[in-house]
């Protein structure tokens, strides 16, 4: 069980950050790894930690008792599964630890509820010649002992940093716009993810400083209502506007507006709503995606041609003069070389996940949306474009892969 604390070496000696050393706890000898000094800020994020002095660093006859106790570990642990198999109890054995002094024998293991292990000790202490602790543990315990690594590739939050396990609550997935399928959003213990609880403050306070769907919005286009609000997407509303009417005059049809105007969104939203009640394969952050990656290609990366598109299939208005002139027409596969460096932009290692959350899962889905978004007259196209531009242009498993962090 991997444990922190504060401990004190004798004398002058100085010990280098990640300097293996014998510590003495009220365990017994134990084996540790220095992190960091015990300064006031780094003792002050530990809850009741273990204390104790720091007597050497290790040698190469501790290194070797290292190894010998490990290998008598699979020993020690075959012997006590048999042990538990002779007395008929109802537990499950985790682990077993051998303390590197030879104090004590700890055996974790899960049950359902209360077990009389006495006897089962007292076999175990003549097994052993030592004493013998019994710690029942949950599934999250579990974890912390024998996970390796999550879903992210990364290693275990509770084997790593983790010092204690925090709440997590299915609200924290609902707030992130994650996925509530269980085998996507559970941990190597089955119960939610940890991480789901790292961000949660943040996006709940992002999500306070939004105005609520449905209520009305004052904006640079004038007066509106909210239709949708997304504190994970910089944070951002959508707005339907119009200019202002007099009371006894019929509303005109709203005209869409943001906090950031979207390119090319003239058409009034509820279109689009109508769009994702009628097919329901992609949720509406992936069509709004898929306009912010098409302004991202065009002006970000310079990509596209000028060209005359042919009408769209449904009469669209004339929209409001464009302060960047003519448009530049962008192919299927480049507008999905586009979506995918624009998601890795903005979601980093997490940009398969977003996008899979949305629907979409390989790039004839990019088409699929394009070519719904055409059919309302919210896109254009030419004759030379197809739906089958978009099929396989990349691997979803291999092309989100390439995130890098750049430190400025």
């Amino acid at each position: 069980m991997r444990l922190l604390g504060i401990f004190a070496p004798g004398g002058d000696q100085t010990y280098r950050r990640g300097a293996k050393v014998i510590v003495r706890t009220d365990r017994g000898l134990e084996a540790g790894e220095v992190l960091v000094e015990a300064s006031e800020r780094s003792a002050g994020a530990l809850k009741n930690p273990v204390e104790g002095p720091l007597l050497r660093q290790m040698t190469a006859d501790d290194v070797n008792e290292m190894r010998r106790i490990q290998e008598q570990g699979r020993e020690e642990f075959q012997t006590c599964q048999r042990c538990i198999g002779e007395s008929g109890l109802e537990m499950e054995l985790v682990d077993v630890e051998h303390i590197f002094g030879g104090e004590r024998v700890v055996v974790y293991y899960l049950a359902d509820g209360r077990v009389d292990f006495r006897q089962l000790v007292k076999t175990l202490a003549g097994e052993f010649q030592t004493r013998v602790e019994m710690r029942q543990i949950g599934v999250r315990d579990e974890a912390k002992l024998m996970a390796d690594f999550g879903d992210c590739g990364q290693p275990v939050c509770c084997n790593s940093h983790l010092v204690e396990m925090p709440p997590v609550s299915m609200k924290m997935a609902k707030l992130q716009k994650a996925t509530l399928d269980p085998t996507k959003i559970s941990g190597r213990c089955g119960r939610l993810k940890c991480c789901l609880r790292y961000e949660y403050d943040t996006y709940e306070q992002l999500q306070k400083l939004l105005p609520a769907v449905g209520s009305r919005v004052m904006t640079s286009a004038g007066r509106g209502k909210s239709f949708l609000n997304n504190c994970l997407w910089k944070p951002k509303i959508i707005v339907a506007c119009w200019s202002t009417w007099p009371t006894s005059s019929p509303r005109p049809t709203p005209r869409p507006a943001s906090l950031r105007r979207l390119p090319t969104m003239h058409e009034p939203i509820p279109s689009m709503l109508d769009l994702i009640r009628h097919d329901k394969r992609y949720r509406l952050e992936a069509y709004l995606f898929v306009f912010e990656a098409l302004h991202f290609a065009q002006t970000a990366l310079g990509l596209g041609r000028y060209s005359e598109s042919e009408p769209p299939h449904q009469p669209m208005p004339e929209p409001e003069q464009d302060e960047r002139g003519p448009q530049r027409h962008v192919t299927g596969q480049e507008l999905c070389e586009a979506i995918r460096r624009y998601a890795l932009e903005q979601y980093g290692f997490m940009a398969k996940t977003v996008l899979n959350s949305w629907g979409v899962r390989s790039t004839g889905d990019f088409g699929e949306i394009v070519f719904n978004l055409i059919r309302i007259g919210r896109m254009r196209k030419t004759r030379h474009d197809r739906r089958e531009d978009f099929n396989n242009v990349y691997d979803f498993e291999t092309a989100f892969q390439e995130f890098k962090i750049t430190m400025e």
